[in-house]
Formats: C-alpha cells, structure tokens, sequence
C-alpha cells in the first residue's frame, strides 16, 4: 500500500482520538457509543478493566468473523486481534487521563461532555477510516455479516448497534438493576457522531485527502 509514512499515523491519530471520545462519554456518566457499550458492560458487571474487556471484545468479534466466513476469511484479518489489543491499551490509557479531572455533577456539564465526545469520536472516525488499514473488529464483523447474508452495510451497522445496546442494557438491569452502560448518552452518540462525521467530512476532507494522496500525486507528477 502506498504512502504508508502518511497512512500509518493518521490511522494511529484516529484511534486514539476515538478512545479520548470514549473516556469523555465514559466520564460523563450517562452511558457510552453502541459499540463501546458491551466492554464498559463487561466493567460494570464484571470489574473488568476497560481497556482489557475492549480487547477481549475484539478478540469475539475475530472468533466470529472466522465461524462466519469459515474458509472466506483471510489470515490478514487476523491483524484486528492486535488493533484491538491497540485500541484496548489506548482506551486504559485515555481512561486513566480522565482520572485527573473532576466528577462532573451538573447535568449541563455532562451533557457537555458528551457532545465533545461524539464530536471526538467522530472527528477520530474521519481520520482513522480513509487510512484504509486494518479496521476496528467491530466493522470487521459487521462486514462479515453483510458478505454472508447480502443484507446492505449501512443496515448491518444500525441491526448491530441496536444489537450491542440492547445486549448491554438488558445485562445490566438483570445483573446489576440499572442501565450500566446505556444511558441518553448513548443516544446522543448514535445520533450525533453520524451527523458530526459528514460535517468534518464536508469542512476538511479535501484537505485530509490532500495530505493522504499529496505524496502519490506529487511522485506522479
């Protein structure tokens, strides 16, 4: 693949800026994105690490991919168990740096918080996905599903956040009777960081395909 000094970074720079995106909303206290939703379940009900039940997560979603792809799936993809390994030590990180401010009381400031993290979340998307590396498990999987049963991708991803909520909601009020993970938070993340992605798209992308192709285009010139 071509550019690589360029790809590398910006994809490194995306993942990370999405885990600041999922400590903000974590420390906001009013539920986390779809798909961070079942490893802070996995926190909440288990005491499990954050960083460490994102990494697990992402190993399933590997798992499943395999048992769905079978002989389709390709040794390559198996490079999604250490992203995720990646991705799981940045969410243990950027949730540590969350330590250091203040617990939030006031619902205007956490609802603040979660803005800023659907606008991280979705400004570290914009970043990390045109790299065109190995994705995040999570879209792993969920492109597995649409090549097995042919059902259109924008489809898949709405049938598996609404799938990873409700799994998350339902083990929290059986388990520890209440919400967990799910809250109007993760509303806000469903709805917004869509909506916060195609305008960062429309105000910059020109100029982070710029710096993404500048070097190829320059070299053909």
């Amino acid at each position: 693949m071509k550019n690589l000094k360029v790809r590398v970074p910006m994809y490194l720079v995306g993942l990370f800026i999405m885990t600041v995106g999922i400590a903000v909303s974590v420390k906001s206290n009013l539920g986390v994105s779809p798909v961070s939703s079942i490893p802070y379940t996995m926190t909440c009900v288990w005491g499990i690490e954050m960083g460490k039940a994102t990494i697990l997560f992402h190993a399933g979603l590997v798992v499943l991919q395999i048992l769905l792809l079978r002989k389709r799936f390709r040794p390559i993809q198996l490079l999604q168990v250490l992203v995720g390994v990646i991705f799981g030590y940045f969410t243990t990180f950027c949730n540590y740096l969350m330590t250091f401010l203040p617990t939030p009381h006031l619902m205007i400031v956490r609802l603040l918080m979660m803005l800023l993290s659907a606008a991280l979340i979705a400004f570290g998307i914009f970043l990390y996905l045109p790299a065109d590396l190995i994705p995040l498990a999570g879209e792993g999987a969920m492109q597995a599903v649409a090549q097995v049963t042919g059902i259109a991708f924008s489809k898949v991803k709405i049938a598996f956040d609404c799938s990873m909520v409700t799994i998350s909601a339902v083990t929290c009020l059986l388990l520890i009777h209440g919400l967990g993970s799910v809250g109007i938070g993760t509303v806000i993340a469903a709805v917004l960081v869509g909506y916060i992605l195609g305008c960062f798209t429309k105000l910059l992308g020109s100029k982070r395909d710029q710096i993404l192709h500048g070097t190829e285009n320059e070299k053909s010139m």
